[in-house]
Order: C-alpha cells, then structure tokens, then sequence
C-alpha cells in the first residue's frame, strides 16, 4: 500500500462566512475519488463564526460541561461535544486580540458539510476529516485528533481476526481517524500556516455514506475506566437505594476498604474496622434482628404502628443490597483522662477519623462504579450487631452500608454555593 499525505497550501485567512469548501477545491483541484482530506478545527470555526470577543477563562468556562483535572490555570475539561480535552478546545492564538475562537458547535456536521461541498463542485466522493490538537494521560506532547468526520470510518475493528502467529485478536480496535489525522500533521505543522492536508493511498477507509462521525471515537461513560478524573472524584458518590442483582466482586471491595484505611486518625492509630457481610443468611439475620430491636424501640416510645412502619421502611435499602459493609470503631488507642470533659473530646477525635474512613469507603465505591447507601441504625442497637455477627467486644458498629450496582443513573446533585458553608475571619 502506498501511502501519501500532501500539504494544501493557497488556503487564505478565513473569516466569518467564507466559502472553506470552495476554497479546498481551488487549492486542490486534484482531489480524486478515496481521497481524505483533513482540515484543522480552527478554519472551520472562523467561516462557522465561531469566534467571539471575550475572556478565555470566561469562554472555557461558557464551554465547558465538566471540569476532569485542574492544576494550576489549567483544566481539562469536557466539552458540549463530549471531547475532553484542556481548555474546552478554546484558543486564542491566530486570533485578532481580544477574541479567542471556539471549537465548532457540531464538528461532524461541519464535516458533512464540507464533505458535500467538495462533491458539488468536483465531482469526486472523499472523506473528510476535522482536527484539532490534543493532549494524551501517560505521554508528554500532544498530537492531532479527528474531532469531525464524514465518510472516513472512524474506527477499525480488528477482533475476531488472528494475528500473523494464528492468535485470534480480542480487544484491538483501531481510532484509524486519530491516525489520519496525526499523519496529515506532520506535513500541516503548527507554524507553517498549512491548515488542511490530503490523504491518499486508503480509499478502504472511504465510505458512500458519511458514516458514525468521529463522535464514535468518544468512549461511553460505561465503558471508561477512567471517567472520574481528580475533580471528579468527590462529587461522583451518591446515595444509592436501588440495586441490580449483580453480585458485588471481591476485589472492589478489599480496593475501597484500602482507601478507607488511608484516613487520618489520633494518636498514629489504625481504629477503623470493616465486617463485610456477603452471605445472605448472614445479612438476613443482622437485617431482621435489627429490625426486631427498632420496633421494640419505637413501640416503648409510643409510636403507632402505622408510625412504625414508616419509620422503619428507612432500612430498606439495606435489604436490597447485595453486599454490607458495617464499619466499626475501636477506639483502645485513646487516651484516658481523670475529667470527663477531656475524654469526651478523646472520643470525639476518633469519631472523627472514623467518618473519615467511611467518606473514603464510599468515594472508593462510587470510582469502582458501585452504588452505596450509608444508614446509620446499627448504631441504635449495638449490641445486638455485635451478637448477630459476633464481632469482638471493643468494636462499636457506626451504621451500615449497603452496596451494590445501581439499578438507574445517580441523581444529579443540587448546586451548593461553598459561601454558605463557611465564614472567614
């Protein structure tokens, strides 16, 4: 296969409204069928208008649906396109000052677009590929990407095949679009002021149709392994009611019990503890008594039993959990004192830390992809958890969690303003 990847040089400055896919066809007018030409993002967004007289940081902003890392100035975000990238993709460089220029609002549209364009005026069907510059995790420099694209399959599907040893392949798919598109910038450059490039030698890849477009290349928040990025990690837990029944692995529990036990605690000590119920007669049997001691509880204050069996509905989640965690307290480590003011605040310290450990658990589920409810009744009836999973005398259960897979997205969260929260003196 030969392969060859031409600079398209001729491309004037680009302003709002011009022709971009008359332009191409000027400077290229031998273009041929199975052809891909590849265009850099920031042409196509000065002839969309995409660029605008405002802040950076309030057009990153304006762009931006979530913020997935920030250190410093810099953030990588996600965009309204589904790209993560730093900065939302908003740039200006190449701009008059002042103004900063935008992503295109719909980079496969733009690619279609452009894509027909070309086949009107010359008769010829190739594939179109829309680029912008992104970083990677893990490597240092950054490299172009295929944000659009029209008539190129985006993607190469290689498994079910064998490889040259007859092995068969079983997770190889090709982002043959990123790979166009860091070809063809090796001869556009940064500086060089070559902004589109043509691709020839992969007619496969061209299709009649304009096909997925490069959004294909975007993973789904299922299947990503890395979806929570640093800024994401606290507010990725929620509580979680409703389960599936797919049984919960061992090993995403013992990860997030690690993370538990990286909390802070007084006096160098380790007091957290963590009985991890997985057996459902072990589970039935806690759940039942529990609810034994919380009726009898309720009945001796006075409630009717149409009041009880509200209340006591709060502990349901717990029954559909696949798996519970109690948490427990030993607090031995702490000091004694002749005053009971001063013991009060031992304790309250290691209270503390223990609730640390319990935020860790739940943040280290949430990443696991496990969904998590925190109730706080086994430690209404303490003694009767600790007879029900005979746990050693010095442990205090603090609650309950119950984990699972959910059975339906996590609620979005209601905006807090930290203001409220806090006073500064």
């Amino acid at each position: 296969m030969n392969l060859t990847v031409t600079p398209v040089g001729g491309i004037p400055e680009i302003t709002a409204g011009a022709d971009l896919a008359g332009l191409i066809a000027d400077a290229a007018p031998g273009l041929a069928d199975g052809d891909i030409v590849v265009v850099t993002s920031k042409i196509v967004s000065k002839a969309e208008g995409r660029v605008v007289q405002a802040d950076r940081e309030d057009a990153i902003d304006a762009e931006t649906v979530r913020v997935v890392a920030r250190r410093g100035e810099t953030r990588i975000v996600e965009t309204r396109q589904g790209l993560v990238l730093a900065a939302a993709g908003v740039d200006a460089s190449n701009t008059t000052p002042g103004t900063v220029v935008l992503l295109p609002e719909d980079p496969d549209a733009s690619a279609r677009q452009l894509r027909k364009g070309l086949r009107d005026r010359l008769g010829v069907t190739v594939g179109v590929l829309i680029t912008d510059t992104l970083g990677r995790p893990w490597r240092t420099g950054q490299t172009d990407a295929a944000i659009g694209a029209a008539g190129v399959a985006p993607l190469r599907d290689y498994r079910g095949t064998a490889d040259t040893f007859g092995m068969p392949l079983e997770v190889t798919v090709a982002a043959v679009a990123d790979e166009i598109a860091a070809a063809a910038d090796l001869v556009k450059g940064k500086t060089g002021q070559i902004p589109v490039a043509t691709v020839r030698g992969l007619a496969d890849l061209v299709a009649d149709s304009d096909g997925p477009g490069a959004r294909a290349l975007v993973r789904a928040p299922a299947e990503d392994m890395f979806r929570f990025g640093s800024a994401d990690v606290l507010s990725a837990r929620r509580t979680v009611r409703e389960f599936t029944g797919q049984p919960v692995g061992t090993g995403a529990v013992s990860r997030a019990v690690a993370a538990a036990i990286t909390a802070p605690a007084p006096h160098h000590s380790t007091p957290w503890r963590f009985v991890v119920v997985r057996s459902p007669g072990a589970q039935t049997m806690l759940l039942d008594d529990m609810l034994a001691a919380w009726i009898a509880d309720l009945r001796g204050d006075g409630f009717t039993e149409q009041q009880i069996a509200r209340r006591v509905r709060r502990g349901e989640p717990l029954r559909r959990a696949p798996l519970l965690i109690v948490p427990c307290l030993d607090a031995e480590a702490a000091h004694r004192y002749p005053d009971d003011r001063r013991n009060a605040a031992e304790r309250e310290m290691f209270v503390v830390a223990m609730g640390a450990a319990v935020q860790n658990l739940l943040v280290a589920l949430a990443v696991e992809g496990l969904g998590s409810c925190w109730v706080s009744s086994t430690m209404f009836c303490r003694p009767v958890v600790t007879k029900a999973l005979a746990l050693p005398e010095a442990w205090e259960p603090m609650g309950a969690v119950g984990v699972g897979h959910p059975a339906s997205p996590a609620p979005s969260r209601p905006p807090r303003n930290p203001a409220d929260f806090m006073i500064i003196r």
